[in-house]
């Protein structure tokens, strides 16, 4: 939903403009239409499991014993990943801002980390009293900081402001479902988690139609690139 959310914020901040006489206008919206459909089927409908038919029983014993709390969590943790995806497609939109004013992306990652640092010592603060919880134990939690440090915040924060900065923040977000795909190739053959009918085609959707975003947005550059090769020739002519 995230390069949903992103193209949505940016019609009405003038970063993004649609144009529906166009085919790539009308792509544009289509694609966001496809990509929230599929979201909603990812939410609201789970499916038969596809490798082992088997656990769709056992999972339906256990969720009849708490059918409120479940539904509960599973209405919070919606709302929460909602939530999520508007701030994070937020920070495309004010990064396309930034990135005019502030080109720099090493020093703006840096910028971004610290406050990020401060943010979560205080959360953890308040959460989490008990001094334990800062201290790392065994090498894989060491790893996993690490990693989470050098390449989730650092490279990548680095190179999606690069990228905002070359092709704009809806071309961007556009790659975040590919994570979905990694995730769940992941998820299945290494933690062998079961995959659903509704997960599969959800995800089917959202890719979907945030390619048919991506076409309609680069038939739209196409566009303006001829426009300004044409004004350019009529120049050189007069």
């Amino acid at each position: 939903m995230v390069p949903v959310f992103t193209f949505i914020m940016a019609v009405p901040f003038g970063v993004e403009k649609v144009n529906m006489q166009s085919k790539s206008g009308k792509a544009k919206v289509m694609g966001t239409l496809v990509c929230i459909g599929g979201a909603l089927l990812l939410v609201l409908y789970k499916g038969m499991p596809l490798i082992n038919p088997q656990s769709q029983h056992i999972a339906n014993k256990i969720t009849s014993t708490l059918p409120a709390a479940k539904l509960e969590k599973w209405i919070v943790g919606s709302i929460l990943l909602t939530l999520g995806c508007l701030l994070w497609s937020s920070w495309f939109i004010i990064q396309a801002k930034i990135s005019k004013k502030y080109p720099c992306q090493y020093s703006s990652t840096a910028i971004l980390s610290l406050f990020a640092a401060i943010q979560s010592a205080t959360l953890t603060l308040v959460f989490k009293r008990n001094n334990a919880s800062w201290i790392l134990k065994g090498k894989l939690e060491i790893m996993s900081v690490a990693y989470a440090g050098l390449i989730g915040s650092g490279l990548c924060y680095v190179a999606m402001s690069w990228c905002v900065k070359q092709r704009g923040p809806v071309f961007t977000a556009a790659f975040t479902p590919l994570m979905q795909i990694f995730v769940a190739t992941l998820d299945f053959s290494v933690l062998k988690e079961e995959i659903y009918l509704g997960s599969l085609a959800g995800s089917a959707l959202v890719i979907a139609g945030v390619y048919i975003l991506l076409w309609g947005k680069s038939k739209e550059e196409g566009q303006h690139v001829l426009k300004d090769t044409q004004t350019n020739q009529d120049v050189e002519c007069q």
